[in-house]
């Protein structure tokens, strides 16, 4: 039996993988793989990988790109969510924040330096016109309960999450949402460490193949919308709202749209050059 690891955020675009790993296809094919929570994000799973930790992770497209460029020793090998993610922007409920153009120069709320909710701020920024110099101004949180415990208490001004993950707490009257902020490519991809890559191409191969399998027919699963709603807390109209814009694929990254993030990421002065594809690409 061989042993791998894997990292993703505990939200119900992994739901797929749970399902492989109750239903044993992974042991089935003498891999053991293990599940690992990263409830901080992105920055905290490309901390994992570079420090060998997991080796694997299902990972926001942005962050683990500006991360090679950082130095993480892992390559993509497939994007995982075709469609974009939704970012929604969120202030404390009893805030006097009306819109979100009300949050220049206030303080984003992120989990950590290099997370999704980092890099999104800058691309919200670039959205709203802003200056990036001036007007994008931090606070590290950690992560989702750090948000939801901060920004009530005003530590942070706003903070960006994935829309449908936070709607509980729109709901419930912790958060409003005051905009929401669409990746302008596909939102999260799997990474592997190349020292994997290098030593087990073929096991790789295998879980690829594996969720592959399930996530081509993750919408056709019976009650799927009522396993997901009892998951992870939500409204079973939400759910159903949140398949109907997901596409799972299993295609490669187009150089193309590696072009585009690699132009953002320059632009926004997130990264000092570019790269060529193959240094980020398997």
């Amino acid at each position: 039996m061989k042993n791998f690891k894997i990292g993703g955020v505990p939200e119900h675009f992994n739901y797929p993988w749970y399902l492989a790993l109750k239903d044993k296809m992974f042991q089935s094919k003498g891999i053991n793989l293990r599940w690992v929570d990263f409830y901080g994000g992105t920055g905290q799973m490309n901390h994992a990988l570079r420090e060998s930790e997991i080796d694997l992770a299902v990972i926001l497209t942005e962050g683990i790109v500006r991360d090679i460029h950082l130095g993480n020793p892992s390559k993509i090998v497939q994007v995982y969510v075709d469609s974009p993610l939704i970012w929604g922007i969120h202030v404390a409920d009893e805030s006097g924040f009306k819109n979100s153009s009300d949050l220049k120069g206030k303080n984003a709320a992120i989990s950590r330096p290099g997370s999704g909710s980092h890099l999104m701020a800058y691309i919200h920024a670039k959205n709203q016109n802003w200056n990036i110099q001036t007007d994008l101004k931090f606070e590290v949180i950690d992560d989702l309960e750090g948000a939801l415990e901060g920004l009530p208490q005003g530590k942070g001004d706003y903070f960006m999450w994935e829309k449908f993950t936070t709607k509980p707490y729109v709901d419930n009257g912790t958060f409003r949402r005051v905009g929401n902020c669409p990746t302008p490519w596909p939102c999260f991809v799997i990474a592997v460490r190349n020292e994997v890559l290098e030593n087990d191409p073929e096991s790789v191969q295998t879980i690829l193949e594996i969720i592959n399998s399930i996530t081509e027919n993750f919408k056709n699963i019976e009650d799927i919308d009522l396993q997901l709603s009892k998951r992870y807390g939500q409204k079973i109209e939400d759910v159903q709202e949140w398949l109907s814009l997901t596409k799972w694929t299993s295609r490669q990254l187009k150089e193309e749209e590696l072009e585009k993030i690699q132009n953002q990421l320059l632009e926004l002065h997130l990264i000092e050059s570019k790269l060529p594809s193959e240094t980020i690409l398997r």
